[in-house]
């Protein structure tokens, strides 16, 4: 008895000798609530404001504004068809709505929500967007144009078009004048100088196939793609290739790192879960544990203030009969079920 306490003992030092600091936080995350949203249609990304404590949720033709505080919607951003993503420029107090189906980007009032402008794309379907700061450019990455168009945030102005070479999906900015984006049908990485607007450097990231979701670690150089392979791969920013790759779960869209605890998540709409991932290292990845979430959970935001995560979903029905134009149908999702659920360590 005594070797075995003892040995208790020694193991309780060891586990607290390791042990996270107070304020980082720990790495066994849980769903703490559900704030429902309702209404009919899809959604996809979503956008934290850390500063106002807001979440913008895209919602099939509107962008739902949620009060983290008190778990509510506080406000609609209205006519967006077919809108996909949401980027901010807290700075300019102005918000930037991809419209996929009108190819046009909705500017808004970050304070107030009202619509202050509408712009259009130089490809079609813009999906993903993102507001770089270094230059002040605001970059829609458009399916359809399988391009980027850059916009002057102040103005509104066109500043530049890329042709990508492939279909664009997430993209993040490393805060020095690179803008990174995941290339969907070509499973590589393409790095953007964001003031010349040129391809600085593009790289395959086999064995990681159909890259969705994306995530940047700033301090270590370090790059997240979700793959529909379930694999998360990581590369090097700078050297331009993969590092490794760690298991996840199935159905990825999303994907979002926290500098201060030194995790990486996964959201998997197929397998209900989202993977966390600790860098030990810059080269050293491990998945600490696949938290339960909902069926259709797939695309997510990170709080960095608080450390917790959002993600959109709803209830399902059984998808329509198959037609020639549509052999594998979706299931439907029922009216009036559409939440967010928020995880938290």
């Amino acid at each position: 008895m005594k070797k075995l306490l003892l040995a208790v003992s020694l193991f309780s030092l060891a586990c607290a000798s390791h042990a996270p600091s107070s304020h980082a936080p720990s790495s066994h995350y849980h769903v703490v609530r559900h704030i429902p949203i309702g209404g009919e249609g899809g959604w996809d990304y979503l956008t934290v404001d850390s500063a106002s404590h807001r979440l913008f949720v895209s919602h099939s033709d509107r962008v739902n504004v949620v009060d983290l505080d008190k778990g509510t919607v506080a406000g609609t951003i209205a006519n967006t068809p077919g809108v996909h993503g949401i980027a901010i420029a807290p700075s300019l107090h102005r918000g930037f709505i991809s419209d996929g189906r009108t190819s046009s980007v909705t500017v808004f009032d970050l304070d107030t929500l009202a619509t202050l402008s509408e712009l259009k794309t130089t490809g079609e379907r813009p999906d993903a967007i993102m507001f770089d700061p270094v230059s002040s450019r605001v970059f829609t990455f458009n399916a359809g144009g399988k391009n980027t168009t850059a916009f002057d945030a102040a103005t509104g102005a066109v500043a530049g078009t890329i042709d990508l070479g492939g279909k664009p999906e997430f993209a993040v900015s490393d805060g020095k004048g690179r803008v990174f984006v995941n290339i969907e049908d070509t499973s590589e990485i393409v790095a953007i100088d964001s003031q010349a607007l040129t391809i600085a450097t593009r790289w395959k990231l086999a064995p990681c196939e159909e890259p969705s979701g994306l995530a940047i670690d700033r301090v270590h150089r370090r790059l997240f793609s979700g793959c529909d392979n379930k694999v998360m791969a990581i590369s090097d920013a700078d050297a331009g290739r993969v590092v490794t790759t760690v298991p996840i779960g199935e159905g990825v869209d999303a994907n979002a790192f926290d500098p201060e605890a030194n995790l990486a998540f996964s959201s998997n709409g197929q397998s209900a879960t989202l993977t966390v991932v600790r860098e030990s290292t810059p080269d050293q990845f491990a998945v600490v544990e696949n938290v339960a979430t909902q069926q259709g959970a797939r695309t997510m935001a990170l709080d960095e203030r608080t450390h917790h995560i959002y993600l959109a979903t709803a209830k399902f029905g059984p998808p329509p009969a198959a037609t020639a134009e549509r052999p594998h149908p979706r299931p439907t999702i029922l009216p009036g079920t559409f939440e967010i659920v928020e995880v938290a360590p």
